[in-house]
């Protein structure tokens, strides 16, 4: 049985929050048009929830165009509710197995919709952490019920817990912070 709580887990899986984060808003391209902006889009086909990738090819014929290649006829509408559910802001034209995907100007409302769309997904990103936060705190209580943990070293590592804590949610803020600062000087 463990007899004290493996930190160095909490302080991977609260990494690994905060670069999710900075995944999705790679996302959030500001100018040009990118393929990953299409990442964070999940298409129901076949009875699952699958990655735009998986269902077709996504390219960028021209700076404010894109286009996705869906391999199997059936899921073009699935493809193009997926990406006009998305958030994004996009609005795509099927024709025939091709979906064209316009990225429009930004203008001041389409700026303030993204930095909306962060903000979401900073606050996503801070729950995954305080989750992870809650279930360093669990074991610590578990551990210190069964008696493999005095009370001074839970105290110890729960100050220690809180602390990685503290450090994730400052630079998910940071990370958000920056990037509504980005999307609003384009």
């Amino acid at each position: 049985m463990e007899d004290e709580p493996d930190l160095d887990d909490l302080q991977r899986r609260m990494k690994r929050a905060t670069e999710v984060l900075r995944t999705e808003f790679g996302g959030l391209r500001t100018g040009r048009a990118s393929t990953s902006l299409l990442d964070p889009v999940h298409v129901s086909v076949y009875g699952s929830e699958m990655p735009l990738n998986q269902v077709g090819t996504v390219s960028v014929p021209e700076p404010r165009m894109m286009s996705v290649s869906v391999w199997d006829k059936g899921n073009v509408k699935a493809v193009e509710k997926a990406i006009r559910d998305s958030g994004l802001g996009l609005n795509p034209q099927a024709d025939g197995q091709l979906v064209r995907i316009p990225i429009p100007e930004l203008t001041e409302e389409r700026r303030k919709e993204l930095t909306r769309v962060a903000a979401q997904y900073a606050e996503q990103a801070r729950v995954a952490v305080r989750n992870i936060r809650r279930d360093g705190m669990d074991t610590l209580k578990r551990l210190h019920k069964e008696g493999n943990l005095s009370e001074d070293d839970q105290q110890i590592y729960q100050d220690e817990i809180q602390s990685m804590t503290d450090q994730s949610i400052k630079e998910i803020d940071e990370s958000l912070e920056n990037k509504q600062k980005e999307i609003m000087q384009v």
